[in-house]
C-alpha cells in the first residue's frame, strides 16, 4: 500500500547521499519494517534487513566480535544473509534497533565508513532504557511514522481522485454539494472505524468486513498491553491505568484527562513518566493546554492540564469495547447509521488529533475556567499555527446551535489570532467569518 512517508525516504537518499542514517520511529504495527524493506527493494541494488527483535546468535557474534575490521564485518553479514553488498548501492536496515542499542551507537562509524546507506526502525527509541550507556549518534535523520491518513486509506481502497478534488474545494471554500459530501462522509466514517494501521486497512479492503478488522485491532491492543508490562518496568501499573482509562476520559463532554478519576489524590507529576511512556511509544497523542495562545504555543504549555488521545482512532473504537464481543460494539453501528451522541464526539476529536499530528502539528488546546465570571470560561479544542498566526479550531459532531467558546476566544484575542475554523459533519460554509469545514478536510489545515 502506498504511504506518503516513502517520498521522505527518497528525499533523504537523494539529499544526504550516505552522510547520515535515517531513523524511522513509530508505534508498533504502524508499518515501519514494511516500508523500509520496500524502500530497500525498490531503490537499491541490494539490501539486508537485520531484525534485532529476533536476533540470531551468529549475527550477534558478528556485531560483538568483528567491529574492528569492517571488511570482515560486512563480508560476514553478506554471507549470512546470502546477499551481495555493492558500494553506495546497498542499504542495510537495522529493524527494531531499540532492542540492540549497541547497533545504534555503531551508526556513527558505519556512516563515516561510507560504503552503504543505513536505515533504522524502532519504537520507544528515546526511552532511557533504550539509550542508557550508549552515545546517541548525531549522524541520524529522525522521521516519525504515523498511521495511514484519510488519503492513504482512500488509496488503499483504490480511490486516487477524491482528495485532489477536496483540496480544490478547500482552497476555494467551495461546497461539494449534498450528494458528493454524503459519499465522502461515508468513506470517512469507514476510515474512522477501521483506523490507519496498515494490517487492519489491508484486511478491510480485501474483505470489506469490520469484524475481521476488529479482530486484528484487538491483537494490536493486546500487543500494546504486553509491551507496557515488558518495557515500562517499575511503573507499568500506572501506564496500564492511563491506557485503560482513555476511552472513559474522552467520552466526557470536557475531554481533559482527570487523574482524580483514576486514583484519589493522584498528581500529574507522579504519573508524568507513564504519560511520557505512552507518548514515546506513539500509542497516544498528548495535547497540552496553551495558556497564552498568542505567543509560541510550546512556551506557554501547561503540563498539568492535558488531553490524551489514542494515536489511532480505529484502535480507540475497539479499545472502548475491548472486553465485549464485536457484535456488542455500539460505535460501529452508531457511526455507520449516523446516530449522533457523546461517543461520536469522542471519535471526532480523536480523528482530528490524529490527522493534525500526521500533518506535522504538535497538539495544543486552550482552556480557561472562571467560577466567578462565567463569561471568562472557555475551551477551544485545538490550536494550530498557520502563517505565523494561531488559529482556533472547534470540533462539532452534529447539528450544533452555537459556538460560544469560539466567540469569546475571538473577542478576547481579537487582532492577535488567525482564521477560526469549525470542523463538523456538514459541507463547507462561511458564517460570521468562521470557516466551517467537513471534518474530512482536517488534513488540509
Amino acid at each position: 500500500m502506498r504511504r506518503k512517508i516513502y517520498n521522505q525516504l527518497l528525499e533523504w537518499k537523494e539529499k544526504d547521499k550516505g552522510s547520515c542514517a535515517l531513523l524511522l520511529d513509530g508505534a508498533r504495527r504502524v508499518g515501519k519494517s514494511y516500508i523500509a524493506e520496500q524502500f530497500g527493494k525498490n531503490e537499491y541494488k541490494s539490501y539486508i534487513l537485520i531484525d534485532f527483535a529476533h536476533l540470531q546468535r551468529e549475527v550477534r557474534d558478528i556485531f560483538e566480535n568483528d567491529l574492528n575490521d569492517f571488511d570482515l564485518f560486512f563480508n560476514k553479514l553478506s554471507v549470512y544473509y546470502r546477499t551481495e553488498l555493492y558500494r553506495r548501492e546497498s542499504l542495510i536496515i537495522f529493524d527494531e534497533v531499540q532492542r540492540f542499542p549497541a547497533a545504534r551507537e555503531l551508526i556513527k562509524y558505519l556512516v563515516a565508513d561510507g560504503r552503504y546507506d543505513y536505515m533504522e526502525t524502532g519504537s520507544l527509541i528515546s526511552l532511557r532504557m533504550n539509550v542508557e550507556n550508549i552515545v546517541i549518534p548525531s549522524e541520524e535523520e529522525h522521521i516519525e511514522m504515523f498511521p495511514m491518513d484519510f488519503e492513504e486509506f482512500l488509496w488503499a481502497m483504490g480511490d486516487e481522485t477524491t482528495i485532489p478534488f477536496l483540496q480544490e474545494c478547500f482552497e476555494a471554500c467551495r461546497p461539494l454539494g449534498q450528494a458528493l459530501h454524503k459519499k465522502v462522509m461515508n468513506d470517512f466514517r469507514q476510515y474512522i472505524l477501521t483506523g490507519g494501521m496498515p494490517q487492519v486497512v489491508d484486511a478491510y479492503r480485501k474483505q470489506k468486513n469490520f469484524e475481521e478488522a476488529d479482530r486484528i485491532k484487538r491483537r494490536i491492543l493486546t500487543l500494546y498491553r504486553e509491551d507496557i508490562t515488558k518495557f515500562a518496568k517499575g511503573y507499568e501499573a500506572k501506564v496500564l491505568t492511563i491506557f485503560d482509562e482513555i476511552p472513559s476520559q474522552l467520552s466526557k463532554i470536557e475531554k481533559k484527562y482527570k487523574l482524580s478519576d483514576v486514583a484519589k489524590g493522584a498528581r500529574f507529576r507522579d504519573y508524568e513518566d507513564a504519560f511520557m511512556w505512552l507518548s514515546e511509544a506513539m500509542v497516544v497523542n498528548n495535547c497540552y493546554n496553551a495558556t497564552e495562545p498568542t505567543v509560541g504555543l510550546a512556551m506557554s504549555e501547561e503540563h498539568s492540564t492535558r488531553k490524551c488521545y489514542m494515536g489511532d482512532t480505529g484502535l480507540l473504537v475497539t479499545h472502548a469495547f475491548m472486553d465485549d464481543k464485536f457484535i456488542d460494539n455500539e460505535l460501529y453501528r452508531d457511526i455507520l447509521l449516523d446516530r449522533l451522541h457523546v461517543n461520536e464526539g469522542m471519535l471526532m476529536e480523536n480523528i482530528v488529533a490524529q490527522e493534525l499530528r500526521a500533518n506535522g502539528h504538535k497538539l495544543y488546546f486552550y482552556s480557561r475556567s472562571d467560577t466567578n465570571e462565567r463569561s471568562n470560561h472557555m475551551e477551544i479544542d485545538f490550536l494550530v499555527r498557520k502563517k505565523r498566526k494561531i488559529c482556533p479550531i472547534e470540533v462539532k459532531s452534529g447539528g450544533y446551535r452555537a459556538h460560544s467558546s469560539l466567540d469569546k476566544f475571538r473577542t478576547k484575542f481579537k487582532g492577535k489570532i488567525g482564521q477560526a475554523y469549525i470542523l463538523y459533519t456538514k459541507d463547507i460554509m462561511i458564517k460570521e467569518d468562521v470557516i466551517h469545514l467537513p471534518i474530512y478536510m482536517t488534513m488540509f489545515l
